[in-house]
């Protein structure tokens, strides 16, 4: 019989993550205490799965605006009226540098990220997987694509061009994705995983919290996230974009957010949870106590559309907390 009376980070490591009515307490802690306990278990599960390295990986926004779905949240929908710039594909030239740069800044992933339903086709394919090639080619920094609903042979490709890493987040669980979006399934970002993984790809998939779910739905994603096994889980934390239809919500408050990372660290003991979107707007001066919750990773530099924390000050919380960067990772 299992041992009922195990902390939850020795229920984690053994493989029994909370059940979801558990983890939909967890995510709402009544005070800061009970927020410390809880980070203190989930600090734990990292430092004994993952260690002291933390990843910090960039992105470009290599094609941006005007995309066919709705979802509630973006600034690039065809369907919301913002701001968010409007640009063709960048050139290999161009995403190359972009790379070299995040590089430099000490990012050892790098995503090539495109606006839009599905994966490009045609010279845009082309274009992108010349890019990875010359990232991996030159051992610039590992590349990895985020380019919507994919296809086996457009999965193909892209392996073949080098890409390591297939970037789709499942964005909500499947009891409230439906209220996040309308013009394709939750089903279909679940077969996108399936087909990148089945060409070879490792995948990186998560979520974001905030979208005016309850604390249970917010577990239901956790959950169905950890069902998938992914090799990198991205963390997003809603920050309510002006024209689109979530502008009103409140975001999380920091304590609601670093509870986030730690249920999502007891539900993937050693999978990197890297904090991406949101997370300056959300966790403002509170940044570094993401790695005393569970956060192995982080996004550094600006994101899609909004502005993020530069390499430089989250290098420096690193410095402070005595963790160590990783510089370059393992590429088969």
């Amino acid at each position: 019989m299992p041992d009922e009376s195990a902390t939850l980070a020795q229920r984690a490591l053994a493989g029994r993550p909370p059940s979801l009515e558990e983890a939909a307490a967890l995510l709402e802690p009544g005070s800061w205490a009970d927020l410390c306990r809880l980070m203190a278990e989930a600090g734990e599960v990292r430092q004994r799965a993952l260690g002291d390295g933390v990843e910090f990986c960039a992105i470009v926004n290599a094609k941006s605006g005007r995309c066919s779905e709705d979802c509630a949240f973006c600034a690039q929908s065809a369907h919301h009226q913002t701001e968010a710039e409007v640009h063709p594909l960048l050139s290999p030239d161009e995403i190359v540098a972009a790379g070299r740069a995040a590089a430099q800044g000490g990012a050892c992933r790098f995503g090539i990220v495109t606006s839009g339903r599905a994966c490009p086709d045609g010279p845009e394919l082309a274009a992108i997987c010349r890019a990875v090639e010359r990232l991996r080619r030159g051992e610039i920094i590992s590349p990895c694509v985020s380019l919507g609903l994919l296809r086996p042979d457009q999965a193909r490709d892209l392996a073949s061009a080098g890409t390591v890493r297939y970037h789709h987040n499942l964005e909500a669980g499947p009891g409230y994705f439906g209220r996040v979006c309308t013009t394709h399934a939750y089903e279909d970002r679940v077969a996108t995983v399936a087909v990148a993984r089945q060409a070879g790809l490792e995948v990186c998939v998560g979520g974001i919290v905030g979208l005016g779910e309850s604390q249970l739905q917010r577990a239901e994603l956790m959950a169905a996230v950890a069902g998938l096994e992914p090799d990198s889980l991205p963390l997003n934390f809603l920050n309510p974009i002006p024209g689109t239809p979530l502008q009103g919500l409140e975001a999380l408050t920091p304590r609601q957010a670093l509870a986030a990372v730690a249920v999502a660290r007891l539900f993937n003991p050693r999978v990197h949870i890297r904090t991406c979107g949101g997370r300056r707007q959300v966790l403002a001066g509170l940044s570094p106590l993401m790695y005393l919750a569970g956060a192995s990773a982080t996004m550094t530099g600006n994101y899609l559309t909004t502005v993020g924390r530069q390499p430089h000050q989250d290098a420096a919380d690193l410095e402070v907390l005595g963790l160590k960067l990783v510089r370059r990772v393992q590429q088969g």
